[in-house]
């Protein structure tokens, strides 16, 4: 199996099981615990997420990523049987456990994009990343169909209905295990220990760059995302509205990848950044201005919502795979992503608040300001490494 293939398959593996599994686990958490607690499967699984990250990270500099990838992917698995069995129990507390563990493994499949770019020239490393971040598409699509077919042949079995779909989760991201098995051993393995005095700091301006715009791009997509279906139900909309606005805004997130990853291959990645935080400017306007348009100004507010958020976080992945020294990435990708994921959670409860405080537009104007604020950082970048373009720096 080649590499690159092989990596496809356990990002678009893993990006399914999540999709089914998380929605799957609020679903059973709504029936067992009340509609107040369902945020919590997707915030241990993002937490988990932010966790896996740092580790992962950790443990690709001193080992190689094939092994974190299985290591990751095969305690995906663990977790999904944990929130299996806790389905089984009728347990919440087994079924939310098992989720930091689904978590470890969704911080595999980030690790996945900066290992394609490794194993490609540096002329094709933003289109390489950007296949792995296209490869979520997959998980938009087949998660949630994957539900209602789980959840009948667990009933045919006299099972509960909602444990089918874990159980399908945890098959699924098993061929994920197989997938990354088959890549070379010792992948992307670093040639040389960096000791720890000399490792880079996020303070430093390499990682500065793309980690802010990463976040600020993140929080403004997290906080409208999250309030958006809540939105259109506050003005009446069913939920096959809900459904083909949150499509809309899927497609941006990911079937767009590979056209981000050859921007940033021509332009460099911080064009693409700054491409990207002027498609969250426009969205987050459009947004204000359009606050109650379900037809044209919600779903094309949360189109270019989803596609600014990828340019940032495809360019800013380009970045981090080609300006940093190799020793040092593996490490400084795993912290840049578990601030990410942190800021995800974040983002998720403070979005709650500022809809119930002011609505909508003030939502959407907090999200403009997330996504302009990055470029305080990042110009004062730009005058420091100017310098350096010549050398390659992009």
């Amino acid at each position: 199996m080649k590499p690159m293939f092989a990596l496809f398959m356990g990002v678009a593996c893993l990006s399914t099981a999540v999709v089914g599994l998380s929605t799957t686990a609020a679903l059973i958490v709504v029936e067992d615990a009340g509609a107040a607690w369902s945020g919590l499967p997707n915030a241990a699984l993002v937490l988990g997420s932010a966790v896996g990250s740092l580790t992962s990270g950790a443990l690709a500099a001193r080992y190689g990523r094939r092994l974190v990838l299985v290591l990751m992917y095969g305690t995906a698995v663990a977790g999904a049987l944990i929130s299996f069995a806790g389905a089984l129990a009728g347990s919440v507390l087994a079924l939310v456990a098992g989720m930091p563990l689904i978590g470890f493994g969704n911080s595999g499949a980030q690790l996945s994009r900066y290992t394609a770019a490794d194993l490609s020239p540096e002329h094709r490393k933003g289109f390489a990343l950007s296949t792995m971040v296209w490869a979520g598409t997959v998980g938009a699509i087949a998660g949630p169909a994957l539900i209602a077919p789980a959840a009948a042949r667990a009933e045919a079995a006299d099972l509960p209905a909602l444990s089918g779909p874990l159980v399908a989760g945890a098959i699924v991201v098993a061929i994920a295990v197989l997938a990354v098995a088959a890549l070379p051993r010792g992948l992307a393995a670093p040639a040389e220990r960096v000791p720890r005095r000399e490792r880079m700091s996020v303070r430093d301006p390499l990682i500065l760059g793309p980690l802010v715009a990463m976040v600020g791009a993140q929080l403004a997509m997290v906080a409208v995302m999250t309030m958006t279906p809540v939105q259109l139900h506050r003005h009446g909309q069913g939920l096959d509205v809900v459904g083909w606005v949150l499509s809309a805004h899927l497609i941006g997130m990911f079937a767009l990848a590979p056209l981000s990853g050859w921007i940033a291959d021509r332009w460099g990645g911080r064009a693409t950044i700054f491409g990207g935080i002027g498609t969250l400017t426009v969205a987050a306007v459009t947004a204000i201005g359009a606050p109650d348009s379900h037809h044209v100004g919600i779903p094309v507010a949360m189109f270019l919502l989803g596609y600014g958020w990828n340019l940032v976080f495809v360019g800013g992945s380009s970045m981090l795979s080609r300006d940093l020294p190799p020793a040092q990435r593996a490490r400084a990708q795993g912290t840049v992503d578990a601030f990410v994921w942190g800021t995800s959670a974040a983002a998720s409860l403070l979005a709650g608040q500022l809809f119930d405080l002011g609505g909508y537009v003030l939502v959407a104007i907090a999200g403009g300001l997330c996504a302009l604020a990055p470029l305080a950082v990042l110009g004062r970048r730009a005058h420091v490494a100017a310098p350096g373009e010549k050398a390659g720096l992009r």
